[in-house]
């Protein structure tokens, strides 16, 4: 209808639960936390079952530091993180990495299985997959670009990027 109203049931996903996205079954929802934030420690993605009442946080998996964007691929069988890794610290702290990370898990049921990841730029944000589940894009602010891989199933490859104008955030595709 028009009317949202709190159930005062809350989910415990993880510490500062970020982006959300859910899949094309409406069955699970995928949260990437970005924990305490540019600290250095790893944060994690959780994957909430939505089939159940009340729905609950059933996996937790730790991602790096700074899980940014989240994804599913179209068949519902990977799910896609972009993770800040300190790319988006100050280049004298401690916690500075030249490259951020884009990270591919598995998605079995309602279980996260590490898979494959490749380094991408600084800063990046969003994340998404081509309709085909064979091409993962990775918005980065400071390359001011959209990275993209191939993926096999296995393995993530450069397939090339395209420069845009701004910092690209917040990326999603039409279903």
């Amino acid at each position: 209808g028009t009317k949202v109203t709190y159930t005062k049931r809350d989910i415990a996903a993880g510490l500062k639960p970020y982006s959300i996205v859910v899949s094309a079954t409406a069955d699970i929802a995928v949260v990437g936390n970005v924990g305490a934030g540019p600290t250095g420690g790893a944060d994690t993605i959780s994957v909430i079952d939505l089939s159940v009442n009340p729905p609950r946080a059933v996996d937790h998996i730790s991602v790096g530091p700074t899980a940014e964007g989240v994804a599913i691929s179209p068949d519902g069988k990977y799910v896609s993180v972009t993770v800040m890794n300190g790319s988006n610290a100050a280049k004298g702290s401690p916690f500075f990495n030249a490259a951020g990370r884009l990270r591919i898990f598995a998605l079995t049921g309602k279980s996260l299985a590490p898979v494959t990841e490749a380094p991408v730029g600084q800063w990046c944000q969003g994340t998404v997959w081509s309709r085909d589940g064979r091409t993962v894009v990775a918005q980065c602010m400071v390359q001011r670009e959209l990275q993209l891989f191939r993926f096999d199933g296995r393995r993530l490859t450069t397939a090339g990027s395209v420069k845009v104008s701004g910092g690209p955030a917040g990326i999603r595709v039409a279903k």
